[in-house]
């Protein structure tokens, strides 16, 4: 018997006894809105998308062989061109929001939607839904670019039936309500025919994330619901025909961690994929935060449970758990191709030599600005030049950056404990030049710790180093121009005050080394010492994550440079970059 999963034609093989230990997230870090294929035709792989919202490069996608080691192979947003607008998207909350991935026709199909949230609901231009399609996710130069279609929703995802139509559903529509819709597709043109609704949900707050799958003769609508918080479920129904009427499962939901004490909450938004032995696998989205829902500054990250589908029957779920009890797995290999690093690689990187590029992972915010940065400059080889933006990591006007950007660079946290440090050679000359790290989660909510040129008798001053007395020829209205050390916040909840301190005399005009370290799973320490003497480094605040625990992304830890609107333009020179992993809580 064949089964349509993932639109991807599968044998029914006989489930294989026993069962694999394994853990979640399978990707920690910020990994939302998970969709995920087993594709035999390219190798026996899975291939994994994930939701980038305003990070640059955008869409990620993941692959394994063996559902334990996955591989950043690729970014199906990988070029300006590919998607101008993106540039452009206002608000944090705006950008890149739940790709589905699927194969058809030996083609990749990526259908997703690019959210300007700063506009109304009832904007068509508010929900710009797009398609993407490639032939090789390992060469990701070969994605086109978007294809846009009307729907004033989100969340969409292509289905090919097996009469051979194609449908798009999505989520929102809001002139008729909670809705989930469909309308038949020309994935090559983007021409959509009228949209009608085919399911209302089961009475949950905002049904979304749609995904169909036809399996013995019908059809099986999957959904999330009750909002992204908490309350977050997965649904399901199921139809005779891809056009419904669908009604529901008597046993919804299907999957959450509501009402529970379990460490992983916000269960949902899913999909569902099986591997080549036919035992089928679900994903979906969670936080790490417990029901207190307060420290989970990697947001939402996609874990993995095994699914029992019995024919004629809906499927049963297993509930998310730190540590898993699922079907085999295939046996463990790193067998893969693509550019990136596997998921729990760290980072060792001590210069940054001519003609290479930056890795796979580092993540801009928006489209990054060419000319702010250069690998290997003539006058400081091996290192990162970052020239300073006019605008700090804030920005103005609801976040929009502007044509220049935003001059910061950085990875995704992807582990509970770690120290992420780099050395800098920053000589401000100019008030306000600003170089420094950042917890940085969106525009509204970043932790950062940098050195900045600031008159000797600036305001906000707290503590001092010994001997703090650093000097400069520069001089302004109000005192002598200095280079200090300063931490500030930004955050929708309580931030610490600002901490500003002068910089050491002995430690103006050499070389440093920031380090943010997380102590546990509720703080971050900021440090500061000369590079290549670990034992000046000094704490210079140990703060909640609470302030980046918010919304629909999670954390980047990366370098930032900045006037901070004022006429400086001296840049940062990076080297010596290290992301060390130490430790995963589960539980």
């Amino acid at each position: 018997m064949a089964l349509n999963i993932g639109n991807t034609p599968l044998k029914d093989y006989t489930i294989r006894g026993g069962n694999t230990t394994y853990y979640n997230p399978i990707l920690p870090g910020f990994h939302p809105d998970p969709s995920c294929i087993f594709v035999p035709e390219r190798d026996d792989t899975f291939f994994c998308a994930s939701s980038s919202f305003n990070a640059f490069p955008g869409i990620p996608i993941h692959a394994s062989k063996d559902l334990q080691n996955w591989k950043l192979i690729g970014h199906v947003l990988n070029r300006r061109e590919q998607l101008p607008r993106l540039a452009e998207t206002n608000r944090s909350t705006s950008g890149i929001w739940a790709p589905a991935l699927r194969f058809h026709d030996d083609t990749f199909w990526l259908v997703t939607t690019l959210v300007d949230d700063d506009r109304p609901q009832s904007d068509f231009s508010r929900w710009d839904n797009i398609i993407f399609k490639g032939k090789d996710p390992y060469d990701q130069a070969t994605w086109s670019n978007a294809i846009h279609f009307n729907f004033t929703g989100y969340d969409t995802e292509p289905f090919w039936d097996v009469d051979g139509k194609v449908y798009i559903t999505g989520a929102h529509a809001w002139q008729v309500g909670p809705a989930i819709q469909q309308a038949k597709v020309d994935l090559e043109t983007g021409e959509v025919s009228e949209w009608r609704t085919i399911w209302n949900g089961t009475g949950g707050m905002a049904p979304e994330g749609p995904h169909i799958y036809h399996k013995d003769g019908l059809y099986y609508l999957l959904a999330a619901e009750g909002g992204t918080g908490v309350d977050h479920m997965v649904t399901m129904a199921r139809s005779k025909s891809a056009n419904g009427p669908f009604e529901s499962n008597p046993a919804n939901p299907v999957l959450t961690n509501s009402n529970t004490t379990s460490l992983f909450q916000t269960v949902g938004h899913a999909d569902l994929f099986q591997d080549a032995d036919g035992n089928w696998w679900g994903v979906a989205l969670s936080t790490r935060s417990g029901p207190a829902y307060i420290n989970y500054p990697m947001g939402r990250e996609t874990v993995m449970t095994p699914v029992n589908w019995p024919k004629g029957e809906f499927p049963i779920w297993s509930p998310i758990n730190g540590k898993m009890n699922g079907w085999p797995m295939p046996p463990a290999t790193k067998d893969l191709g693509g550019s990136g690093p596997f998921i729990s690689s760290g980072d060792i990187i001590p210069s940054f030599p001519a003609n290479s590029s930056l890795p796979a992972h580092f993540t801009y915010w928006r489209f990054p600005n060419p000319s702010s940065f250069t690998l290997s400059p003539p006058e400081r080889p091996n290192t990162l030049r970052i020239r300073p933006s006019s605008l700090n990591l804030t920005a103005l006007n609801g976040n929009y950056a502007g044509p220049e950007g935003q001059s910061f660079v950085g990875r995704r946290q992807q582990d509970t404990l770690f120290t992420y440090s780099v050395d800098i050679s920053f000589f401000p000359e100019a008030v306000e030049e600003e170089a420094g790290v950042s917890v940085f989660l969106t525009q509204n909510h970043h932790l950062d710790m940098g050195i900045v040129m600031l008159p000797t008798n600036g305001s906000s001053r707290t503590g001092s180093f010994p001997g703090s007395a650093g000097t400069n020829s520069s001089t302004i209205s109000g005192g002598l121009l200095v280079p200090h050390v300063r931490f500030r916040g930004v955050s929708y909840v309580p931030v610490p005050d600002p901490v500003v301190v002068p910089l050491p005399t002995a430690w103006v005009g050499k070389p440093l080394t920031l380090e943010i370290k997380a102590t546990n799973f509720t703080h971050y320490s900021f440090g500061v010492g000369i590079a290549g003497r670990a034992s000046s480094l000094q704490t210079i605040i140990v703060a909640s994550n609470a302030p980046v625990s918010w919304g629909f992304t999670g954390t980047i830890l990366g370098v930032y440079c900045t006037s901070n609107g004022g006429s400086g333009n001296t840049p940062v020179y990076v080297s010596n970059w290290r992301y060390l992993p130490q430790g995963q809580f589960r539980d």
